[in-house]
């Protein structure tokens, strides 16, 4: 496919694909779904060989959050029946962390629900990120916070905050149909600071609210002007309770085009597999791990995910090897000045064609959304 070739030879060469051609990716059929999948797994291998980053989520304070996004189970007005607790102490957190960790994680994500810290919370997260690092040594930290005000990015880098993560989440043309208490732009100066401040910038997407393709490419292309170094793409995971419990509009072969997408746009970076994996990908989790080079370990903020023994096993399976410590996650380029890095494409006979996206089914699978019952917050050990 004469798409693929170009797509392949741009995403070797790190050059930027027109909105015309991620567009295109998204408008392959199923009969072509694994020339995508190997398309994209050869720019993947390029900048990051076989290795699969393994990151930790630990929810410091859960529920009761005062925003309206609409996909959030921790939303204002939210009825879903999730676990509500204030900030866990320092210790409580390390001690979760610790079990991630253990399982094999490489960096530590600490989320907090919530508009923003205020400045004392920032003081309990840097305790918390102190206490973390001088348990686990080389362990990566990434804080999760909502909006940051002045200064705030600043202090969380020198408590030792390596990345700060806050998702663009979808379109700047659609963000007011999912959030009305805060904006697009919100979103882009916290990312903005956490980078000025020295953090590296995570931040990504959520598929399957009900957005179009033409607003999934755009939130990509977004995510690339913005250079953040870690993009997460979120599957919606439909909770009960909340404004988009109904929308199930996502295939496992839907959500691999979208993946393979992010990683022709996004080529050198850390393309991360994260909630809504098990509810949407299902049984081809494992072909993933050819699109993206990171994935979450075990469970999510409010939900269960796959146990970490099972995704350590997926890893094996599937021939990919965890990232140790020791190795540096981003290609050199990224990590300092340097000439462009140009690599020859390999070619694909396979011709393109104009194709139909398939309708999702209108089944909806309860069975696959777990509220999670165990980790941070409860008396249950944490799944990793």
């Amino acid at each position: 496919m004469d798409l693929l070739n170009t797509l392949v030879d741009k995403g070797l060469r790190r050059e930027l694909p027109t909105r015309e051609e991620a567009l295109a990716v998204l408008a392959t059929s199923d009969d072509e779904l694994l020339d995508v999948v190997a398309a994209a797994g050869k720019v993947r291998r390029q900048w990051f060989g076989r290795r699969v980053k393994l990151n930790y989520l630990v929810n410091l304070k859960s529920g009761l959050c005062p925003e309206d996004c609409s996909y959030c189970s921790q939303r204002l007005g939210s009825k879903a029946e999730i676990l509500k607790y204030t900030w866990l102490k320092p210790d409580d957190a390390s001690k979760a962390a610790a079990a991630g960790v253990a399982g094999g994680a490489k960096r530590v994500c600490l989320v907090a629900s919530g508009r923003g810290p205020t400045d004392k919370d920032v003081d309990r997260v840097s305790d918390t990120i102190s206490a973390i690092k001088e348990q686990n040594e080389g362990v990566e930290v990434c804080a999760c916070l909502g909006l940051l005000s002045d200064g705030q990015a600043g202090r969380l880098r020198s408590a030792g905050a390596d990345a700060y993560n806050h998702n663009l989440n979808t379109s700047e043309a659609t963000y007011g149909d999912i959030c009305t208490t805060h904006d697009f732009s919100d979103r882009v100066s916290t990312v903005q600071q956490a980078q000025a401040a020295g953090m590296s910038a995570c931040s990504g997407l959520i598929a399957g609210m009900g957005e179009s393709d033409a607003d999934l490419v755009d939130v990509v292309f977004a995510l690339r002007e913005l250079d953040a170094d870690s993009v997460p793409v979120n599957f919606l995971i439909p909770f009960e309770g909340t404004p988009l419990a109904k929308e199930w509009n996502l295939t496992p072969q839907r959500a691999l085009r979208i993946l393979a997408m992010v990683r022709f746009v996004c080529p050198d970076v850390e393309v991360r597999l994260a909630g809504g994996r098990e509810v949407h990908l299902r049984s081809m989790q494992p072909l993933a791990l050819h699109l993206v080079n990171s994935i979450f370990l075990g469970d999510y903020l409010t939900s269960e995910g796959q146990s970490g023994k099972d995704d350590l096993a997926m890893i094996e399976d599937a021939g990919f090897e965890v990232e140790g410590t020791d190795t540096t996650t981003l290609p050199e380029h990224r990590r300092q000045d340097g000439d462009e890095v140009a690599a020859e494409a390999v070619a694909d006979d396979a011709e393109a064609e104009a194709v139909t996206v398939p309708a999702p089914s209108d089944e909806t699978r309860r069975d696959l959304v777990s509220v999670r019952r165990r980790g941070a917050g409860t008396d249950l050990p944490p799944n990793a």
